[in-house]
């Protein structure tokens, strides 16, 4: 009856989703260092001359690892109210291909099958459906997401003006770079974005000009999102307390 009781569809359904209690937090701190670790074991398997003892240990770490996977990937299918929402919900997919290619993979010595590996990669995902922290910017851009969206169509729009302009002001000083407003797009994405990598920039006095205007508005870019998202965050934040 203890045993019962103790492992009760209630109890691991709090074990699992109520990181606030004391065991809950300790599933949940169990989980990130289980992902952190695979992550610490995906790195270490693409060191060259790796001994066959050293790849067969990481080999084994990576199998018990998966195995714990599975094991919470069904826990969360049994306790889960609408299960076949969870298995197909964003963070069911997630937990999925956190442990699917290795079944798939492990098998098997197709070359195109190794590709499943880098689903590997998204066990990361996993970490962040345990912060807090990441909760918090989800609910703060949900805050801003239309001030967002409107700003992501300003920016396109000025991305493709700022190629117009660069195009019309280079092509005929330097047709080889500028060869058209598509070929301008990267000068205008580096260029509003800041980053200004010198490989695509402008010879002809207009061009400065038009540059230097360009990268003002490209200030504006950078900042603006930033500035809607830290006042959408102490908003959150305040909510909270």
């Amino acid at each position: 009856m203890l045993f019962k009781k103790i492992f009760s569809k209630n109890n691991l359904h709090a074990l699992v989703h109520n990181s606030d209690t004391k065991l809950g937090h300790l599933f949940a701190l169990f989980i990130q260092a289980l992902i952190i670790l695979s992550l610490i074991t995906f790195s270490l398997e693409t060191l060259p001359n790796l001994s066959t003892t050293q790849r067969h240990s990481l080999h084994l770490i990576e199998t018990v690892i998966v195995i714990l996977f599975t094991l919470e990937y069904l826990l969360r299918i049994y306790v889960a109210d609408k299960r076949l929402s969870y298995i197909f919900s964003f963070y069911g997919f997630i937990d999925l291909m956190a442990i699917l290619p290795f079944y798939i993979a492990s098998g098997l010595d197709l070359r195109t099958v190794r590709l499943f590996r880098l689903f590997r990669l998204l066990r990361i995902f996993k970490l962040f459906k345990y912060s807090k922290a990441l909760q918090r910017f989800k609910r703060a851009f949900i805050l801003v997401k239309e001030e967002m969206l409107l700003f992501g169509f300003v920016a396109l729009i000025m991305l493709y003006l700022s190629s117009v302009g660069i195009y019309y002001f280079e092509n005929a000083a330097q047709p080889e770079q500028f060869q058209s407003v598509f070929h301008s797009l990267w000068w205008a994405l580096t260029t509003l974005t800041t980053v200004g990598y010198g490989d695509m920039y402008p010879i002809t006095v207009g061009g400065k000009v038009f540059t230097f205007f360009v990268l003002m508005v490209g200030l504006g870019i950078v900042a603006v999102p930033t500035g809607l998202i830290a006042t959408a965050l102490s908003q959150t934040r305040a909510e909270e307390k």
